[in-house]
């Protein structure tokens, strides 16, 4: 590999002479089959012949992250004075020698992590999760924010001192209260998060780790029903957000097949993630969605309009990789797209706009759509179906933004029936 990424004698032999030559042949092989470029590759193993030196790795050790920042410290100050002051951080070269160690000895499963201490709590969290799978057959991404609900209040109500059998429904009335007046928290939030303690706690009485009746005693903020409004753009608005991605930049083309694929079809940021190659079935002209929550792969027409994009997209701008998942990032390292980094797609666009929210996320697009389809006559049924919604009282909130059907009541001339 060094004689496809040097040209001089003495650069190539220097690398071959370099310790743990296997162990960077290695690491550089699986960067370019990620997509590195030829340059990043080249700047990749002069970096890793540095890291070898500072880390004075003359054969394979395990390396904490301590030893990394401390010899990525010390190599910095030794780089030339770029600006005219003397001991000037070097906070870029710093952190390129702390990216590059950490993901080559990740790698080579020399990187030593700090493993915390398990929570107090963790024993019961971890059967509350088993519960969850095994016989309430919850979705994956629902047991870990469960979980992760119930450890943070646990940790507030308990802190070092209380164990379950000790929290009465003063504990959580007090914690409730505290989250709503002085941390900001919204009411709903606090129902929500409500709801998922009461769950908990309900299998805590099964399994005796708790007072009897305090998951029934646990009460939230009460919400009225439909009591907000979706926070759902106008369909004119998402043609000016589509209208952001419309130039033949690589960013553009990408970000347009994501941002068609929400606002047409109301995904999921994570359905959009999870999106693979074999799900287009060109031939008849389908697209299989993966639903984040539980449930049977769907089947849905493939649009001309968003198929055009991914194609395009497919064809002109994403990297070759092993990956099957169809969205990747635009330069190495390669690996598919996280639903935060889909999120952040249409937050960043949304910001172009003049356009105010209550969320600017993924999930606004969802909205959109889910109100466009009302708006235009589709049964709750029909709505559900193209969300992937399991209870159409999850589609039914939507009903409160059929904005045309609402004014239709409003022109209606109640004059006569007051006049008897």
């Amino acid at each position: 590999m060094f004689q496809e990424l040097f040209k001089r004698p003495h650069e190539i032999r220097r690398h071959v002479a370099g310790p743990l030559l296997n162990e960077r042949l290695q690491f550089l092989s699986h960067c370019a089959a990620q997509g590195a470029a030829r340059s990043s590759l080249r700047n990749l193993a002069s970096h890793l012949l540095i890291l070898v030196d500072q880390l004075d790795l003359s054969e394979r050790r395990r390396i904490t992250r301590t030893e990394i920042e401390a010899a990525a410290k010390g190599w910095a100050q030794r780089q030339p004075d770029l600006h005219g002051t003397e001991d000037a951080p070097l906070p870029k070269s710093t952190s390129r020698f702390i990216w590059h160690a950490t993901q080559w000895l990740d790698f080579l499963g020399c990187l030593e992590t700090s493993v915390s201490p398990p929570h107090r709590f963790a024993q019961f969290i971890g059967e509350f999760a088993r519960y969850m799978r095994e016989e309430r057959d919850l979705s994956q991404q629902t047991i870990d924010r469960r979980c992760r609900e119930v450890e943070i209040f646990l940790t507030e109500l308990c802190g070092q001192r209380l164990s379950l059998s000790d929290l009465s429904i003063t504990h959580f009335d007090e914690a409730f209260l505290h989250r709503i007046n002085q941390a900001g928290y919204a009411r709903r939030s606090v129902k929500f998060q409500a709801s998922i303690l009461r769950s908990f706690f309900h299998y805590a009485e099964q399994r005796g780790w708790c007072q009897c009746g305090l998951a029934e005693a646990i009460r939230a903020p009460r919400i009225y029903r439909h009591e907000t409004l979706p926070f759902s753009p106008t369909w004119e608005d998402v043609q000016r957000l589509l209208a952001t991605a419309n130039s033949t930049s690589q960013r553009d083309i990408r970000d347009r097949a994501i941002l068609l694929l929400l606002a047409v079809y109301g995904l999921r940021a994570g359905e959009v993630r999870r999106l693979q190659l074999d799900d287009l079935d060109w031939g008849h002209e389908l697209l299989r969605i993966r639903r984040v929550k539980q449930g049977p792969v769907q089947q849905l027409p493939l649009s001309y309009t968003v198929g055009e994009a991914i194609l395009r997209y497919l064809r002109e701008v994403r990297p070759r990789s092993t990956f099957r998942e169809v969205f990747l990032p635009l330069r190495a390292p390669l690996r598919p797209l996280t639903s935060q980094a889909i999120s952040m797609i249409v937050i960043t666009r949304w910001r172009l706009l003049d356009v105010t929210l209550e969320h600017y996320g993924s999930h606004s697009l969802r909205h959109a759509c889910a109100t466009r389809l009302i708006n235009e006559g589709f049964s709750l049924k029909e709505i559900g179906d193209q969300l992937g919604h399991r209870d159409l009282n999850t589609t039914r909130i939507y009903t409160k933004v059929d904005l045309s059907h609402l004014r239709e009541v409003a022109d209606l001339d109640f004059g006569g029936l007051l006049c008897d």
